[in-house]
């Protein structure tokens, strides 16, 4: 993957897109329901300013980010949860205000990070750039929880393109991490991005093979929507079934949306 620069610029609009839509929203609406079990938008914004805020102590402060480690491990299955609940009785102004602060400076932070280094996460060490595409996909999802509970549908850009390459990096841990072997062989994957072009991964001749939109990848792959209402086609046995558990996010798989 090239440098960093290109996909912090994507995160930083996928970020100002999400606030544009949620700034003007009063206090009480911050405390409605969203497409995820219990959360609310307030849940969702706190969510992605803890996050942010875990992947600054990354780039700047790597012994802070292995106390973070240490926590995570004895509550691995609720730690980002109370994360997102506690931050969400935070008064909305407040929290949209620290969400901007943080996102700026993990943003700028990431720009600094020196080419060949990489940075701790809760999964494999990665690289800047990985690093932003993991941030973007994550805003683009919960900011489509978002939406979806405004009834607010928003336009597929380009932006989508760095999500749904994640999404095909991930497909062996989206195997193992449902207990199945990944497959030997590599896959073609061959996407139609929102402009009408064709973004593909994986030789031309390739027995397993997915198609179809970018954007209906990219919702299968935050499990934001079920695999029944996209328009993807799998040849293949082992396509298939990919598409079935397929993820892109770390962690135990989820129940979808």
């Amino acid at each position: 993957m090239a440098g960093p620069g290109p996909v912090v610029a994507d995160l930083c609009a996928e970020s100002d897109q999400l606030d544009d839509l949620v700034a003007p929203l009063p206090a009480e609406r911050w405390a409605g329901p969203t497409p995820a079990p219990g959360w609310t938008i307030a849940h969702q914004i706190g969510h992605l300013l803890w996050t942010d805020r875990v992947a600054l102590l990354s780039v700047t402060d790597e012994a802070g980010f292995a106390d973070v480690l240490t926590a995570a491990a004895a509550n691995p299955t609720g730690f980002v949860d109370a994360g997102a609940d506690e931050l969400a009785e935070v008064a909305p102004a407040q929290l949209l205000s620290e969400w901007r602060v943080t996102r700026a400076r993990l943003h700028e932070a990431l720009l600094t990070v020196p080419d060949g280094r990489k940075l701790p996460w809760f999964g494999p060490p990665m690289s800047a750039a990985s690093m932003a595409t993991a941030r973007l996909m994550e805003t683009w999802a919960h900011g489509l929880d978002v939406a979806d509970a405004l009834g607010v549908s928003r336009p597929a850009t380009d932006r989508l393109r760095s999500i749904a390459h994640l999404g095909v990096r991930t497909r062996d841990y989206a195997f193992s991490v449902n207990n199945l072997a990944a497959p030997a062989e590599p896959f073609l994957v061959e996407l139609r991005g929102p402009g009408g072009a064709t973004w593909s991964w994986g030789p031309p001749d390739a027995a397993q093979r997915v198609t179809g939109s970018a954007e209906d990848f990219c919702y299968l792959v935050t499990q934001r929507r079920p695999l029944s209402a996209l328009g993807l086609v799998a040849e293949g046995d082992d396509a298939r079934r990919w598409l079935e558990v397929a993820q892109a996010f770390a962690g135990p798989p989820g129940v979808g949306r």
